[in-house]
C-alpha cells in the first residue's frame, strides 16, 4: 500500500502476472465499487480529520484519496489515454509517494502541511479521473487487441488502492488515539473492531518435507508473492488459535516488560528508551484494561486476539511462552493444507507477524520502469505478516499475500501466532 512514501513501511506491492482480458461491465462495476468505498470512508469526518498526519509513517486521509487517484491518472491515463490534460500538474509532485522514476516527491512526514488542494478540489480530482478512467476501460475493452497488459495494470492499481482503505483505517484510528475527546466511528468501525473470542488453542503438527510456496494460479497477485518455489521445512508445530488479551496480560503481569532476557536487544533499547508498557492503545483504568478502538475506549476482551504488537512484542510473547514466530514459509504451507479449515482466525482478522525477514523469493525479478519500484527496493531491514486484518478487503487476501513492516510498526492490525520446533 500506498504504504506509500520513499521511506515505506508498507504493504505497497507490485504488479503481478498477466491476466485475463476485461469484461467491459464488470470492470467498471468493480472500479467504482472500490473507488468509492475509499470516500465512504471519509463520509462522516470532517474536513480537519481528513487534514491531519499523527506520524511521519502514517498520512492524512486527504493525501491517501488525492495519491490513490494520482496512481490511475499517472500510470494510465498520462501514459494511455490520447490527447489527456492533467487534472493539476502541480500534483504529480504533492501525491507521489516513491516513485523516483516520476519524479520529486513532496516530503512524507510534512503531508498534513498540506491544507492546500482542499478536500473538495480532491474529491473533484477523483470524479475527473474517474470519468476519464471509465472511457480508457471502455475504449480497451472494445478496440485493443492484445488487453492482458493494460488489463494487468489496471487489476494493480485497483489493488493499489485497497491497500490504502487499511491503511486509512489504522492511520485515521492513530490519529484519533491522540485526541482526548472520545470519537466514535460505528459505520466504519463497527466491522473492523469486531473480535470473535479465540478458540481452545491446540498444537496443530507438520512433517519435514518439500512443500511449494507463492501464488499458484492465475488470479490477480503482487510480484513479491512469487515465483512459486519449493522450501524444506523441519517438522513445526503451529498454534491454530491466536495470542489472546488473556494471555498477554500474564505476560505483563509476570513482568515481560522489564525481563531482558525475552527481548531482543534493539527491542530491549526501544521499550527502554520510550517508556513502553504494554500495547499502544491499552491504558488502565481503576483495575481494567481498556483499548482504544475506532468506536471509541472499551474494556478489552480478555478473550479477543491480542491486536496492535509490533514484532519486538510478538517475539518477547514468544520467548516468554517458550515458542516462537512461525516462519512465512511454515506459515503459508499450513494455511495451504489440509489442516487450514482446524485454524482459528487464519485470514482477515489480524496480519500475524512471522520470523522471516521481507526477501525476494529464488528468481523474483521486478518489472521494468517505475511500476517496478513498487516492490524489490524496500526488501531490507522489515518483516512479513501474513493472513490480512479486518480492515483488509475482504475480496483482497489470500494465503500467499506478504505484508511487511519494521520490526517496531504497532499501528497496524497485527497480531501473535505462535509456532514450535519439534
Amino acid at each position: 500500500m500506498a504504504f506509500a512514501s520513499s521511506v515505506t513501511t508498507s504493504t505497497d506491492h507490485s504488479p503481478s502476472s498477466l491476466t485475463e482480458p476485461l469484461n467491459l461491465n464488470s470492470t467498471i462495476e468493480h472500479y467504482v465499487s472500490v473507488r468509492k468505498y475509499s470516500e465512504s470512508i471519509c463520509e462522516n469526518l470532517t474536513d480537519e480529520d481528513l487534514q491531519a498526519q499523527s506520524m511521519p509513517d502514517a498520512s492524512p486521509l486527504k493525501w491517501h484519496l488525492a495519491h490513490t487517484t494520482w496512481a490511475f491518472e499517472t500510470f494510465i491515463l498520462k501514459t494511455q489515454k490520447a490527447n489527456y490534460q492533467p487534472f493539476n500538474s502541480q500534483f504529480e509532485y504533492l501525491f507521489n509517494s516513491y516513485y523516483n522514476a516520476v519524479g520529486e516527491q513532496y516530503p512524507r512526514p510534512q503531508r498534513g502541511l498540506l491544507t492546500r488542494p482542499t478536500r473538495q478540489e480532491v474529491l473533484d480530482y477523483r470524479q475527473y479521473v474517474d470519468q476519464h478512467m471509465k472511457d480508457w476501460i471502455v475504449k480497451i475493452s472494445e478496440y485493443e487487441k492484445d488487453q492482458k497488459e493494460s488489463a494487468a495494470l489496471l487489476k494493480l492499481l485497483i489493488n493499489h488502492e485497497q491497500q490504502h482503505q487499511e491503511l486509512m483505517l489504522t492511520d485515521l484510528k492513530h490519529l484519533f488515539f491522540f485526541n482526548p475527546i472520545t470519537i466514535k466511528l460505528e459505520k466504519i468501525g463497527a466491522s473492523t473492531e469486531s473480535f470473535m473470542p479465540t478458540n481452545q488453542n491446540k498444537s496443530l503438527f507438520f512433517e519435514e518435507g518439500i512443500y511449494e510456496i507463492g501464488h499458484q494460479n492465475k488470479d490477480f497477485y503482487f510480484d513479491n508473492e512469487g515465483p512459486r518455489h519449493r522450501v524444506y521445512l523441519e517438522k513445526f508445530a503451529l498454534d491454530s488459535a491466536l495470542v489472546s488479551n488473556q494471555t498477554y496480560i500474564e505476560f505483563i503481569e509476570d513482568g515481560g516488560y522489564q525481563k531482558p532476557e525475552y527481548w531482543l536487544s534493539e527491542a530491549w533499547y526501544q521499550i527502554k528508551q520510550n517508556q513502553v508498557k504494554a500495547p499502544i492503545y491499552w491504558n488502565r483504568q481503576i483495575g481494567k484494561w481498556y483499548e482504544h478502538t475506532l468506536v471509541g475506549d472499551l474494556e478489552l476482551d480478555l478473550n479477543a486476539p491480542v491486536k496492535h504488537v509490533s514484532y519486538f512484542e510478538a517475539c518477547a510473547l514468544a520467548s516468554w511462552k517458550n515458542k516462537r514466530l512461525p516462519t512465512e514459509q511454515e506459515w503459508e504451507a499450513a494455511a495451504t493444507s489440509h489442516q487450514a479449515s482446524d485454524f482459528d482466525q487464519l485470514f482477515n482478522c489480524l496480519w500475524q507477524w512471522t520470523s522471516s525477514a521481507y526477501n525476494a523469493y529464488p528468481g523474483f525479478k521486478p518489472v521494468e520502469g517505475a511500476i517496478g519500484e513498487y516492490n524489490g527496493k524496500f526488501m531490507v531491514n522489515q518483516y512479513v505478516l501474513r493472513g490480512g486484518s479486518a480492515a483488509t478487503p475482504k475480496n483482497h487476501i489470500r494465503p500467499s499475500y506478504r505484508n511487511f513492516f519494521y520490526p517496531t510498526a504497532n499501528w497496524q492490525f497485527s497480531g501473535i501466532r505462535l509456532a514450535e520446533s519439534l
